[in-house]
């Protein structure tokens, strides 16, 4: 795997954040696994949310030249595994998320803060507004 850097995968995060995902995470686990560079992990409320999210990410994605591998769960919306090859993205239900912690399970992984992801946690209440001047269009 080539290094991919913060500010590439910060493209994967405003598409996943576009549909308003929940909580995202972003791990470098390149060091870790042949598997990817990063994981972006983040969560919906409801199955439905969960296929949104996902099915936002591949259009977004698809628009910029930038389609996936393989996509796997997107009709059940429990665990939606989009694969980008050097970046893997979990889009879970909110229960799902809790019961496999990936976050743990890759705990050894550092946490990559993008612009987008800062902008997230400077403002964590949901109805707080993203700059959109953030977002590749």
């Amino acid at each position: 795997m080539t290094k991919t850097s913060d500010a590439e995968l910060d493209v994967y995060v405003k598409s996943a954040l576009g549909k308003k995902a929940r909580n995202p995470v972003l791990l470098d686990v390149g060091h870790l696994t042949s598997l990817a560079d990063a994981f972006l992990i983040c969560h919906g409320t409801s199955n439905r949310q969960v296929s949104a999210i996902a099915e936002h990410i591949q259009r977004d994605l698809k628009k910029q030249g930038i389609k996936a591998l393989s996509v796997d769960g997107l009709k059940e919306g429990h665990w939606v595994l989009m694969d980008y090859g050097h970046v893997v993205i979990h889009v879970f239900y909110e229960s799902t998320r809790s019961f496999y912690n990936l976050e743990g399970l890759w705990s050894d992984a550092r946490r990559i803060q993008t612009e987008s992801l800062k902008q997230v946690l400077d403002c964590p209440d949901d109805d707080c507004e993203v700059d959109e001047s953030v977002f590749i269009e």
